[in-house]
């Protein structure tokens, strides 16, 4: 399998996040892809590419205008207007405020396309920011040229990011732009699955009236779990998309016996679909040693997972999410992918 790969992800580095009421070094890090890449050399996946340039024509397909041309503004706004460090919005438009009308100071403007204080800004974050959605869209030419999967290893993650809305240390929605940009060259419909520990808000809010883009999501419930306010089980799609939003909320302490279940009942409703091809948002923070997460799946399972994923014989494109057990995010994360391979 081959696999896509930027360095300039290591910009993105150093920031900080809102946590909990404390300001602490974002979980994000740059350690987590630099763990994947050499993973995927030890075990000798296949070949890692560096992402040919794009525009961000495509970006704008899936996200407004107005938000991608704001991301690459964020940190030089920032210094202007006086400020070091982080980045961090602090001021939202809830309920009861206006979020028609866009502000024009920084601060208000990281808030206004912002749904959490987990997006942050430092000096390198725009350029890691496009680089990862140039991994996700070069690692999609691949499997659009034949090959019968490809491994996006981006960095920053995306599947939080919705059309107009930055969190979840996701700015671009990586797997979404994907998925469009393969109905843009000719695929009729296109199914993601997401099997990150967090549900894929941003994901399922982009596609949520269409019917040309199946969404699944495998998370932790919403009542308890992050992003708390999306992906419950009666989130079904409306209009044309009803019917083609798919969620499995399961508690803390799940363990594989269960989410099994769940990732077999998700994958025959993809197989039922009939999509031409299939991403996946790949997240491994599922493991029952990640730091903000609380399933209870183990090592060995992420190979059960591509193999299984393997079965509906679609082309595949993997879109690297989240995973915080730095120690093993590489061993999990390619298993998913080795597994898929021996299948």
């Amino acid at each position: 399998m081959k696999s896509v790969y930027s360095e300039r992800h290591k910009g993105h580095a150093g920031n900080a996040e809102l946590v909990a009421g404390a300001i602490v070094p974002a979980f994000e890090m740059p350690s987590r892809a630099e763990f994947i890449r050499a993973r995927i050399d030890e075990v000798g996946l296949g070949p890692v590419l560096s992402p040919a340039t794009h525009a961000l024509d495509a970006a704008k397909r899936v996200h407004r205008a107005d938000f991608i041309d704001f991301l690459p503004e964020v940190y030089p706004r920032w210094k202007a207007s006086g400020h070091h460090g982080s980045a961090i919005p602090f001021t939202w438009p809830t309920r009861g405020l206006r979020a028609d009308k866009a502000p024009e100071s920084i601060e208000a403007l990281l808030g206004y396309y912002s749904f959490d204080a987990g997006a942050t800004f430092v000096e390198g974050t725009w350029d890691a920011i496009k680089s990862s959605y140039e991994v996700a869209l070069t690692a999609a030419g691949l499997v659009r040229d034949g090959e019968r999967a490809a491994f996006a290893l981006c960095r920053p993650p995306g599947h939080h990011a919705g059309s107009s809305f930055m969190g979840g240390y996701c700015f671009i929605n990586n797997a979404a732009v994907a998925a469009q940009w393969f109905r843009d060259h000719g695929a009729g419909k296109v199914a993601i699955l997401d099997v990150d520990y967090h549900h894929g808000n941003g994901t399922q809010e982009i596609f949520y009236e269409r019917d040309d883009v199946l969404v699944v999501n495998l998370h932790g419930d919403p009542a308890n779990e992050y992003p708390f306010f999306l992906g419950y089980a009666d989130e079904t799609g409306a209009g044309k998309g009803e019917g083609f939003n798919v969620n499995y909320p399961m508690p803390a302490g799940t363990t594989f016996d269960i989410w099994g279940a769940a990732l077999e009942e998700g994958c025959r409703k993809i197989a039922s679909y009939k999509a031409d091809l299939l991403l996946v948002s790949l997240g491994v923070d599922t493991f029952e040693k990640d730091p903000i997460s609380a399933f209870r799946l183990k090592t060995e399972h992420y190979p059960l997972i591509g193999a299984r994923i393997a079965k509906l014989g679609l082309p595949t494109l993997f879109v690297m999410e989240g995973g915080y057990a730095v120690a093993e995010i590489a061993v999990n994360a390619v298993g998913v992918l080795t597994g898929f391979e021996g299948a």
